[in-house]
């Protein structure tokens, strides 16, 4: 059974910085495009990165600058660093881990960030 968990969420103040990790089991991930996405109340879900199984990345505009996405292939691990948090970036973060050659697409279940003005 594949799954995909998220850690590293929390409470930080604007201006700090954390990590999150995605760690995916159940599967080799090598042909699976990595996306972080998050959705803050009342809000619609908001696409913040993606790495390619190439390595190619893209960020929103929101976060460009501000945050990283990283893969550790040998892990099945993904990481989103965030930099310069601000109270726009609170959200629920969930990694997706998808791939048009096995036509699977998975979802972990989300870490919550939260910025303190």
């Amino acid at each position: 059974q594949v799954q995909l968990v998220e850690s590293g969420g929390g409470l930080v103040q604007a201006g700090g910085s954390l990590r999150l990790s995605c760690a995916g089991s159940g599967s080799t991930f090598n042909r699976y495009d990595i996306a972080w996405y998050r959705q803050a109340p009342g809000k619609q879900r908001e696409l913040v990165a993606t790495i390619r199984s190439g390595g190619s990345r893209e960020y929103a505009d929101s976060v460009k600058g501000r945050f990283t996405i990283s893969r550790e292939n040998a892990k099945n691990t993904w990481y989103l660093q965030m930099n310069t948090l601000e109270p726009e970036d609170t959200a629920v973060y969930r990694c997706n881990a998808h791939s048009t050659y096995y036509a699977r697409d998975y979802w972990g279940q989300g870490t919550q960030v939260t910025v303190s003005a």
